[in-house]
């Protein structure tokens, strides 16, 4: 039961992820400015789904962690604390600061330099997240 609930958490942030990404992605190249606005606004609600499914995937991981040992619970175990400090160092920071940004009209050079490490940042977590799902 608790590797379904890790497997079902992990898919849920991973899918958050993704979208996210995805939305960003879509609205820069092909929308106009009130389209990323209300994506950059909509990606700070999806944080109230993105912050517990990322706990969860991670004490769930931790509780079957416990009984495993070997080169694949470590590889996952570092993985996940890359995902877990790129995702409060630089992606939940970055979500605030470019809603705030977009909010006020402000889209200059700051503001694409910010989403493009958003971005970069988005896209190593979902590497990370898709290789500890595979293993």
């Amino acid at each position: 039961m608790k590797s379904t609930l890790h497997g079902l958490f992990g898919a849920v942030a991973l899918l958050c992820i993704v979208a996210l990404w995805t939305s960003t992605l879509v609205s820069e190249l092909f929308l106009g400015p009130s389209s990323v606005t209300a994506v950059k606004n909509a990606v700070l609600s999806a944080m109230w789904v993105l912050i517990p499914a990322m706990a969860l995937t991670g004490a769930s991981g931790i509780a079957l962690g416990r009984r495993r040992r070997g080169q694949r619970v470590a590889v996952k175990r570092l993985r996940m604390k890359f995902a877990a400090a790129n995702g409060i160092l630089v992606l939940l920071p970055s979500a605030f600061v470019l809603a705030r940004m977009a909010t006020a009209g402000q889209f200059d050079g700051g503001f694409y330099a910010l989403q493009s490490l958003e971005l970069l940042a988005g896209a190593v977590n979902v590497a990370l997240l898709t290789l500890n799902m595979r293993d």
